[in-house]
């Protein structure tokens, strides 16, 4: 019977060594082996050991994770076992952030405690004020997000005890309250509006739209379409197994950072427009090629590496997207409200001459969930430098629980990679005046 194990033979000494495999909840794509085993293949005693090389972690597991999973083949994205689909067309995002948080779904009375802990945080203290005031009038709504959150961190000292249960459960029930009202303050000093108070009889997301977008009427009503094409957005977003922003989440919480800071190294992450700012990108592709008959242009100019394609193909997804799929339906009923944007033929149409070309099929390069959120966030008023604060708000729930995951695993410790240097072996110091110019 074949052992649960690899065996490695070093052909600089002709030892074999036994390297156990460990399989995950899928067998089939879940088995790996510890990288500190490696360390054991030596030439000599003096020598540090094997080490993996693997820029970028392309294939690499940094953690043991229970919260997301995700076949990049077949297109599958589920929150704790449910299927992403099923999430969004039945739950909510509060509900969907309680299981990611919490495991599993939550009966009447832990969700009814749930909403109302994190409705009772989202003020923020009044000096928050002065913090945005700080901000230049055209400043990018996001680094102004990521600084705000760091920012909590000194209103809140205690929150650095993470080891502390309770002081865990009430950093999380503050961020995921006050991280939409951050958002808002930002929006609204890049359009030099005042600030608005969270109105706390509104729905999670209808409490944000009001905080955007409130003018002088004496209560905010949230469109019902808007306001749930909102919410399904927001599950879409909530997680996404460990992509670049919860990776520094994770690293940075690794030396006992506080949530607030580890929150804003995430979001920095976020900003980034490989990641999070790709949606901003798309509605740029878009307007630059401006017309449907000019997309079988653009397309061979792909193909002759002359133009990049925004919102298609993943890192994880070698197959469509199964949250774009969800946006792609949503965007009709959001059309159906604020008018359809001109963008979206031109997209639909950029989609259907992609996936009849070999070029990209062969590739796998299919839409992901980038391609068709701007286009119903520009629909529904924002503006494309905001998309990425309404890409953080969400992602908060995911990021918390992938920090409060690794704050309880007993494996982990502070990250430290390993690196293969390359650099000069030893010299000596010379004074500046005998150093020849190089």
């Amino acid at each position: 019977m074949a052992s649960d194990s690899l065996s490695i033979t070093d052909n600089r000494t002709g030892k074999t060594y036994e390297v156990p495999i460990k399989y995950g909840t899928f067998p089939l794509y879940g088995a790996s082996i510890r990288g500190a085993d490696l360390k054991n293949i030596k030439v000599s005693e003096e020598d540090f050991g094997l080490m993996s090389f693997d820029p970028s972690f392309l294939n690499s597991a940094s953690c043991q994770s229970a919260i997301t999973f995700i076949d990049g083949e077949r297109g599958i994205l589920r929150y704790r076992g449910y299927p992403i689909e099923q999430l969004a067309e039945q739950s909510n995002y509060l509900e969907v952030a309680y299981l990611l948080l919490h495991g599993a779904l939550p009966n009447k009375a832990q969700y009814d405690a749930w909403v109302h802990d994190i409705t009772y945080h989202t003020i923020v203290h009044e000096n928050m004020k002065e913090v945005f005031h700080g901000f230049h009038y055209d400043a990018h709504p996001m680094p102004m997000l990521i600084s705000t959150l760091a920012a909590l961190s000194t209103f809140y000292p205690a929150s650095r005890n993470v080891m502390d249960e309770g002081v865990r459960m009430l950093q999380i029930y503050r961020l995921l309250g006050k991280v939409i009202t951050l958002a808002a303050m930002a929006y609204r000093h890049t359009q030099g509006l005042p600030y608005v108070m969270p109105d706390n009889d509104l729905s999670y997301v209808g409490n944000f739209m009001n905080m955007l977008w409130r003018k002088a009427e004496c209560r905010y009503n949230p469109n019902p379409v808007l306001e749930r094409a909102l919410d399904v957005l927001f599950i879409l977003h909530a997680d996404h197994e460990q992509n670049c922003s919860t990776n520094a989440m994770r690293v940075v919480a690794s030396s006992q950072s506080d949530p607030y800071c580890s929150a804003a190294a995430a979001a920095a992450a976020l900003y980034g427009p490989l990641h999070g700012g790709a949606n901003e990108a798309v509605l740029t592709m878009l307007r630059q090629i401006g017309s449907k008959d000019k997309v079988p242009q653009f397309i061979k100019d792909v193909k002759d590496r002359k133009a990049l394609l925004m919102g298609f193909g993943h890192r994880v997804y070698k197959n469509y997207d199964p949250r774009a799929k969800v946006i792609k339906r949503l965007a009709d009923e959001v059309f159906d409200v604020t008018g359809k944007n001109p963008l979206i033929e031109l997209a639909v149409e950029l989609e259907r001459i992609a996936l009849q070309d070999d070029f990209f099929v062969s590739r796998k390069l299919f839409p992901n969930v980038d391609f068709y959120s701007g286009i119903i966030y520009e629909a529904m008023g924002m503006p494309s430098e905001y998309f990425t604060v309404v890409f953080a708000v969400p992602r908060m729930a995911g990021w918390l629980a992938q920090w409060q995951e690794m704050i309880l695993d007993t494996e982990q410790k502070i990250a430290r990679p390993r690196q293969v240097y390359t650099g000069v072996a030893i010299r000596d110091y010379e004074p500046i005046e005998k150093r020849s110019a190089k």
